[in-house]
Parts: C-alpha cells; sequence; structure tokens
C-alpha cells in the first residue's frame, strides 16, 4: 500500500511518537506538521502562538500542510491536535487520497502528557478537558480509529496502527 497515512488526534496522545514508530516499522519516511510550520516560520509553536494568536498559527499550519501534501514524498504525516478539526485541513488531507487514523486515547492520558509537555493551547485542566470534548467528535471523522492506553509503548502502538490498517485494506473471505 503506498497511500499516504496521517495521524490525528488530541495534543498529548502520542501522535509524534507513534509516526515515529510506524515509520521505522514500515521503512518509510515521516514529517511532522510541527516541525515543519516551525522550520518556514522560523518561531517554535508556542512563540508562533503567543506572536500571531491561534489562527495566525492555524494559517501557517494550513500553508505547511499544503506543501507537505503536495511534494507526496512523506508516507507518514503527524499533524498537531488542531489541525484535522479545520475542515479546510481536512479537504486538504482528503483531497490527497490519504487515509487518516485517529489516536483515541482517554483524556487523564492526554493531561498527564500534557502536564509534562506544556502546550500553549492546554494552560489548565478544565480548558483543556473542554477542548477535548469539543474535538472528539471531529477526530472521529478519521478512517481508522486506534484507541491508546497508558501501557503501550510506541512499538505497540505502530503495530496496532499497522494491524488496523491491513484489516482495512485486506479483502474479507
Amino acid at each position: 500500500m503506498d497511500q499516504r497515512i496521517v495521524i490525528v488526534g488530541f495534543m498529548g496522545c502520542g501522535k509524534t511518537t507513534a509516526a515515529k514508530a510506524l515509520a521505522a516499522l514500515l521503512g518509510c519516511g515521516l514529517v511532522d506538521l510541527d516541525a515543519i510550520v516551525s522550520a518556514q516560520e522560523n518561531l517554535s509553536v508556542p512563540e508562533l502562538i503567543n506572536e500571531r494568536g491561534e489562527s495566525g498559527f492555524r494559517d501557517a499550519e494550513t500553508a505547511a500542510l499544503q506543501v507537505v501534501l503536495d511534494r507526496q514524498t512523506p508516507r507518514i504525516i503527524a499533524v498537531g491536535g488542531g489541525a484535522w478539526t479545520l475542515e479546510r485541513n481536512r479537504d486538504l488531507i482528503n483531497q490527497h487520497g490519504c487515509l487518516t487514523v485517529w489516536l483515541d486515547a482517554p483524556y487523564d492520558l492526554c493531561w498527564q502528557r500534557i502536564t509534562t509537555h506544556p502546550r500553549p493551547l492546554a494552560l489548565d485542566q478544565t480548558s483543556a478537558h473542554e477542548l477535548y470534548q469539543e474535538r472528539h467528535r471531529l477526530y472521529a471523522l478519521a478512517n481508522i480509529r486506534v484507541g491508546v492506553t497508558d501501557k503501550m509503548s510506541a512499538d505497540d502502538l505502530a503495530a496496532g496502527i499497522a494491524e488496523a490498517i491491513a484489516r482495512r485494506t485486506t479483502p474479507s473471505d
């Protein structure tokens, strides 16, 4: 299967870590969209949000996504937690024939990871939980859902993603 895979989900669900492990498992290229945005804008994601606001960051994110998808080089693309929630980004991803995988992690696990690596759009537990609930229905629009637990290693998660993709692409008997 040559289809590109876009990993989506809430902040702290393990998108980048799982994408790295999946790329290693499949022996293919990987792009972390937040890293591309930072490189193109010469600012970290928190600096960009602080300087231009969330909408300015989202504009830069969409522009970076368009460039990444047009190049058609990476097989695995990890996007930021809010990228998939914008219809324009979902449309871009779908227009380029990508397969989307939602890493569905429970909120408590995401929050635990957020407190270890703070995110500019999750300043407190209450607002982060509200954002999680708002985005949940949009993540569910992804082609494949893979459940995430705190017991799973990155390799376990990559194997689970690969299995879910194989089940989806293999005709049933």
